[in-house]
């Protein structure tokens, strides 16, 4: 099943505030992505029943095998490439959205040279 952009964002939220935080809730995803408890809770569901994350019965978001790959994907292409527009001159702020946009529509095979070309293959 491919994911759309909303569930990619929230998957990769997941990951990023498990990194720093450990524990992640649907509260702590809702107010990092300024989104609103009953869309998180709906979308929460949704990626429960697919199969991307698990939930405790303390409520603390786990990601599956599945989701973490997703994730992990998702938060690669956004570092890289706002690595790489950075380095063509983008705003730091600029390159941080714009790659946000980016790396859910980018083609595997132009992400793959961007990446060669900073050589981070």
């Amino acid at each position: 099943m491919r994911l759309q952009e909303s569930g990619e964002m929230y998957l990769e939220t997941i990951l990023i505030l498990s990194r720093k935080n450990g524990g992640v809730r649907s509260v702590d995803v809702g107010e990092y992505m300024g989104f609103s408890k009953p869309s998180v809770s709906r979308a929460v569901h949704i990626l429960k029943d697919n199969g991307y994350l698990e939930m405790d019965n303390d409520g603390f978001l786990t990601l599956t095998e599945t989701g973490l790959a997703v994730a992990d994907k998702i938060y690669t292409r956004h570092t890289i490439l706002t690595k790489f527009l950075q380095q063509i001159g983008v705003r730091d702020e600029v390159a941080s959205e714009d790659a946000c946009k980016m790396e859910h529509y980018i083609s595997d095979e132009t992400f793959a040279a961007i990446r060669r070309s900073m050589g981070e293959a």
